[in-house]
């Protein structure tokens, strides 16, 4: 039944790629603190490039995987661009949060947790429509 539901929910699949992103933007990010000594800012440039082509690979296999498939570098590049929008709100709500909150400064998840779900209609309906909708070469 779980998988019944899954495999013919494309916005849930969406949403558990979306999760998975989340974690890997959040190890990303704490090695970027952590182990290269980047800055909360530049870090989160870094961890959500990382996040983003993640998220692009497994929704171009999982959930958009009967969609038509264009040339990977010009599909990633879409999808970068059009995911964009949901991640400039993203980081604004990430940014806000660092800036206003010394528990978030402690705990950048919740920054990173408060803005990917800000994004996610956005990214969603973009990614469906515009990056693995009708194929575009």
């Amino acid at each position: 039944m779980i998988k019944d539901l899954i495999n013919n929910n494309q916005f849930l699949r969406f949403s558990l790629v979306g999760t998975a992103g989340f974690l890997v933007d959040w190890a990303t990010l704490s090695l970027a603190l952590n182990a290269l000594g980047l800055d909360f800012y530049t870090g989160r440039v870094v961890s959500f490039l990382v996040a983003a082509t993640f998220t692009w690979a497994s929704n171009r296999q999982f959930t958009f995987r009967q969609a038509a498939k264009d040339s990977p570098a010009r599909q990633w590049q879409r999808f970068v661009g059009v995911n964009l929008v949901g991640g400039l709100v993203n980081y604004a709500i990430y940014a806000a949060m660092v800036y206003n909150f010394d528990l978030v400064q402690s705990w950048p998840v919740i920054g990173i947790a408060a803005g990917s779900s800000a994004g996610l209609a956005l990214n969603y309906t973009g990614s469906r429509l515009l990056v693995f909708g009708k194929s575009r070469s």
